[in-house]
C-alpha cells in the first residue's frame, strides 16, 4: 500500500514538472462543418418533434396501421385521471410530466412538450418549413465534409482504426467507464472508441437519416421510385428516420457529457481554434 502511494506521488511530482503541450487537433474543415451540423441537428431535431406531435406514432410497411403501432405516444384516461403513455412493442409506460402528457397542471396534451418543439406552438406547416430547409443545410455541409475527409486523408488517418487500436479497445472502454482520459502522445488523436463512434454515426447513421427523410419527401419519390420499396415502404422510412435521429441525440448526449467532464474550454477552443492542450502523460493504477 506505501508503495503504491510512493509511486502515485512519484507520478504527480514528474506530471508537475512537465509543460503542457498545445497540439493542432480540428483542421478548420472539421470546424466549419462541425459547427454548421451542430446548428442543423439542434433545429432539425426540434421542428422533426413538431412534426412528429402531429401524428405521434410509428410503424413499418407502406401504409400505418393505426391498431398495431411500433411505437405510440399520447394520453389516456385512468381512474378518472389523464396520464401521458408511451407504448413500445406493446409494453405500455406511464410518462406523465414527460412525454404525452406535460407541462404546467400537464396542459401540454402532445407526445413532446412545447419547450422543445419548433416551432413552439402546434405549426405542422411551420415546423415542415424549418425541418426541410436544415435538411437540405445538413445535406451540402455533409457533402463538403465528406469529399474534404476523402481527398484530405482525413478519412484513413484519423477516423478508420487501426488493428493494433482494435486490439487494444477491451482497455479503452475500461478507461472511458472510469473516466480515464488520454494524456501526452495519446490525447493527439481520436482513440478506438472516438473513431468507431465517429464512422459509425457519419458514415452510417446520418446518411441512413438522411435517405429515410428523402423517401418521405413525395417529390423525391416520384423521381426516384426505387427509394420507397428500398427501405421496406413509406412507414418505414419514417420509423427508420426517428430512430436514427433517437441514435444521433443518444451520441450527442454522451459526446457533451465527456467534453464536460474532460475539459469544456479546452475542448471548445480546439474545436473554435483548431489548438488543443496536450496534459503530460501520467501512469495510472488501478
Amino acid at each position: 500500500m506505501m508503495s503504491k502511494q510512493l509511486e502515485q506521488i512519484s507520478d504527480t511530482s514528474t506530471e508537475s514538472s512537465a509543460e503542457p503541450q498545445l497540439a493542432y487537433r480540428h483542421p478548420y474543415m472539421v470546424r466549419v462543418t462541425h459547427w454548421v451540423g451542430v446548428l442543423c441537428i439542434i433545429i432539425l431535431l426540434m421542428s422533426g418533434l413538431q412534426i412528429f406531435n402531429a401524428h405521434p406514432a410509428l410503424y413499418f410497411g407502406q401504409a400505418s396501421d393505426f391498431a398495431h403501432p411500433v411505437a405510440s405516444i399520447g394520453a389516456e384516461q385512468e381512474h378518472g385521471h389523464e396520464i401521458g403513455v408511451t407504448k413500445i412493442w406493446g409494453k405500455t409506460f406511464n410518462t406523465t410530466g414527460i412525454l404525452g402528457l406535460s407541462g404546467k397542471k400537464n396542459s401540454d396534451e402532445h407526445a413532446f412538450p412545447a419547450w422543445i418543439t419548433l416551432p413552439g406552438y402546434q405549426d405542422l406547416a411551420g415546423g415542415r418549413r424549418w425541418h426541410f430547409f436544415f435538411a437540405w443545410v445538413l445535406l451540402f455541409d455533409g457533402l463538403i465534409y465528406f469529399i474534404w475527409a476523402l481527398a484530405s486523408g482525413h478519412v484513413w488517418r484519423d477516423l478508420i482504426p487501426s488493428w493494433r487500436q482494435f486490439r487494444h479497445i477491451g482497455s479503452s472502454i475500461i478507461d472511458h467507464v472510469r473516466l480515464r482520459f488520454p494524456r501526452g502522445e495519446e490525447a493527439k488523436h481520436y482513440n478506438v472508441l472516438q473513431r468507431l463512434s465517429y464512422v459509425i454515426i457519419l458514415f452510417i447513421v446520418l446518411p441512413l437519416l438522411i435517405l429515410a427523410g428523402l423517401t418521405m419527401s413525395p417529390g423525391i419519390d416520384a423521381a426516384f421510385h426505387w427509394l420507397t420499396p428500398l427501405l421496406g415502404g413509406r412507414q418505414s422510412a419514417r420509423t427508420i428516420h426517428f430512430l436514427c435521429a433517437f441514435l444521433i441525440t443518444a451520441f450527442a448526449t454522451i459526446h457533451v457529457v465527456m467534453v464536460l467532464l474532460s475539459g469544456v474550454w479546452n475542448n471548445m477552443r480546439s474545436m473554435i481554434t483548431g489548438w488543443y492542450k496536450i496534459n503530460p502523460e501520467a501512469n495510472f493504477h488501478g
